[in-house]
């Protein structure tokens, strides 16, 4: 079973293209809804992030806010967090792939927006960035309730550069050129990572 690596910055539209490979048939593991599901009530993030960052447990779910702003521009503290939340993760993304294989599904996405900043990208077949121009990424992320340039700014400083990104990936999705456009792109690196012939050699891995 093939592992895709789908990353982005905010606001590119990683969301939206990993929506494209559901609907083309191809299992999706969201990093991100994992997390929700782990800081919520009865997740098993709950206890030990609470042990870790005193105050950010509210009516029994981790209230995401107050831990953003006990991390955010603070490494150690984010990679305390990190020690917590990732092997927990790592283990319900075991599941995922068990589930997938049953299915007799030949690929799986794994949709992880800070894949090459963990060094996730060396453990999948290939890595798929999704991208778009800079004007319209900040376009997108100030259009969201609460999200000030400042905040923006600082999420972006704890990413990968797009264009870093851009040039490590074996596929871009330039979500800028429209939905048609990118679901085409998702539709061709299906394929070709369906044709041994067309498939991205695992040692040619971006790193």
């Amino acid at each position: 079973m093939l592992l895709i690596g789908l990353t982005g910055s905010i606001g590119m539209g990683k969301s939206t293209t990993a929506a494209m490979f559901r609907e083309a048939g191809i299992p999706v593991y969201d990093a991100d809804a994992a997390v929700h599901d782990l800081y919520d009530q009865g997740g098993a993030a709950v206890g030990p992030v609470g042990e870790a960052f005193p105050g950010v447990v509210k009516d029994g779910r981790i209230d995401r806010e107050a831990l953003r702003q006990r991390v955010l521009g603070q490494p150690e503290a984010l990679q305390r967090l990190n020690a917590i939340v990732h092997p927990l993760v790592g283990r319900d993304r075991i599941g995922f792939f068990e589930r997938a294989r049953a299915e007799g599904a030949d690929m799986v996405v794994l949709d992880i927006p800070l894949l090459f900043e963990t060094g996730g990208h060396a453990n999948v077949d290939a890595v798929v960035v999704v991208s778009a121009p800079a004007e319209m990424q900040r376009e997108r992320v100030l259009a969201r309730p609460g999200m000030t340039p400042e905040r923006l700014d600082a999420i972006l400083a704890q990413q990968m550069h797009d264009a870093e990104k851009r040039a490590r990936a074996h596929f871009v999705v330039d979500t800028g050129r429209g939905l048609d456009a990118a679901r085409e792109q998702v539709a061709e690196i299906i394929d070709v990572m369906r044709d041994p012939q067309r498939r991205p050699s695992r040692d040619a891995s971006p790193g």
